[in-house]
């Protein structure tokens, strides 16, 4: 069976399944590019990609959330690739996630560095 995307829950009775590893934040598997919104509590304006850790991080504003989630998952996949500044080990993907399901909190209709870390670790190239 090819290993896929598991969304993690918070209901009642949820398990993590077996063979299946959690990549989301906290964690060394964590996109460090994150999603949040632009305005203040009164009015939202809008959606950022920022950088976990780094609140002068700005990599750009997008009017729809969907926008900035499709922007965070290539920032992460540009991050990781041959120009990347990300001390992502190729090897130790395949060698600690390959054949694993990964789990993300990310609803599984919307892009994911979860699908990055699939693709690498089952056998393609950082792009």
């Amino acid at each position: 069976m090819m290993p896929k995307r598991i969304q993690r829950q918070r209901t009642k009775g949820w398990r993590m399944p077996e063979n299946t590893v959690y990549v989301g934040r906290p964690g060394k598997w964590g996109n460090p590019y994150t999603v949040g919104q632009v305005g203040d509590m009164r009015r939202w304006t809008g959606w950022f990609v920022g950088e976990h850790g780094d609140v002068t991080a700005d990599h750009g504003q997008y009017p729809v959330q969907a926008d900035a989630i499709a922007k965070a998952v290539e920032m992460y996949r540009l991050h990781t690739g041959p120009m990347g500044n990300h001390e992502l080990d190729v090897a130790e993907v395949r060698r600690e996630l390959a054949g694993k399901n990964l789990a993300c909190w990310c609803p599984l209709n919307q892009p994911c560095h979860a699908d990055v870390l699939l693709e690498i670790a089952n056998g393609g190239e950082p792009k």
